[in-house]
This record gives C-alpha cells, sequence and structure tokens, in this order.
C-alpha cells in the first residue's frame, strides 16, 4: 500500500492524512483544491480588467453615398473601414457613432447589429442614416453639396460594444477627406 493515504475520520480541509505506515501527512487533496481556488480567482480577477486587454480597433470613414434624394428627405449610406489589432476576433454587437462634415454635425446613432471583424484583420460596415438637410441646417446643405463637386474634412467618433464578457465599449476616432458621391447604380 505504498504511496496512498487514507484520511482520518472527520478529515477536512487543512486537516493531515495518516498515512499506511502511521505518519502523519499534509492534506493533499485540500492542498489542490487550495490552488484550483486561488486560479479561479486569478481568473475572475483578469475578466474584471478584461476591457483593458483589448485594444481598440481602428475605424475610418471609407464612403459617403446618396442613397435617395428627394425635397424632404435624404438618405446617405454610410461606410466605415475597420482595423482589428487584437490577436482575437471582436465580436461587434452595436455601433454608436458620430459624423462631422466640415465641422458641421452629419450624423449621428446608434446601431443595432452584429458583425465579426477577424483577428489582426480587417472589415468594414455600412450604416443607412436619413436625413433633411433642410429643416436641420441649411449649411449642411451647401456642405454636402461642396462634398459632391470635392474632397471635405471629417471627424469620426464612436465605440463599439463587443460580445466580449466583462469588456468596455472600444472607443474611436479618426479624421480624414471625404467625397460624397451619387449610389453606383
Amino acid at each position: 500500500m505504498n504511496g496512498y493515504c487514507w484520511p482520518r475520520a472527520g478529515a477536512g480541509w487543512g486537516t493531515k492524512f495518516i498515512d499506511p505506515a502511521g505518519r502523519s501527512t499534509l492534506n493533499t487533496v485540500a492542498l489542490v483544491k487550495s490552488a484550483n481556488i486561488v486560479v479561479v480567482a486569478l481568473v475572475i480577477s483578469s475578466c474584471a480588467g478584461a476591457g483593458n486587454i483589448v485594444t481598440a480597433p481602428g475605424v475610418s470613414l471609407s464612403d459617403v453615398q446618396v442613397t435617395e434624394l428627394d425635397f424632404d428627405n435624404q438618405t446617405f449610406l454610410l461606410g466605415f473601414d475597420v482595423t482589428n489589432p487584437n490577436a482575437f476576433p471582436l465580436p461587434v454587437t452595436s455601433v454608436s457613432y458620430g459624423v462631422e462634415l466640415d465641422g458641421q454635425r452629419f450624423a449621428t446613432g446608434k446601431t443595432q447589429g452584429s458583425f465579426i471583424v477577424p483577428a489582426n484583420g480587417d472589415g468594414d460596415f455600412a450604416i443607412s442614416v436619413q436625413l433633411d438637410l433642410l429643416k436641420s441646417s441649411p449649411r449642411l446643405l451647401y456642405t454636402v453639396r461642396d462634398a459632391a463637386r470635392g474632397d471635405v474634412p471629417y471627424a469620426l467618433k464612436g465605440s463599439f460594444a463587443v460580445g466580449i464578457p466583462a469588456a468596455k465599449p472600444l472607443h474611436f476616432e479618426s479624421s480624414g477627406r471625404i467625397r460624397v458621391r451619387a449610389r453606383d447604380r
């Protein structure tokens, strides 16, 4: 019966076992359970900071298309490029965004919907927005007209909610120049 330890009656956490030779030994089962608890505690504490281990993606406005143009309603399709610097895919569950064209608020909102940006890879997504440029801002109407003739500056701010437990929203911000174009037919 070498190598086996037998518990005394009523043995529990932190008790000693008596081996067949009658020697007292430390409760190895209790040590293993204690080690498992420490590991679980470390995993839980690291999950609490999961928002810190996920690097925010790079997001840029890649396209602004006029898809519908009426007197009191204009529909635009905003295209975005995403670069994921993480070694794991990003399961995006919603997007909050704000877009300015030439210093004018153009579109803001939050969309539900999911897509996955591949690990260390690129992806894209599009959002359709409806505006009434005559009611909202006549100056913005001229900005959109100018943007159809040439590039205008844009500013983008927003965040992604991701389907990673305990991860905080991933904020992004970019700026550049963009041209508003008519829908490809």
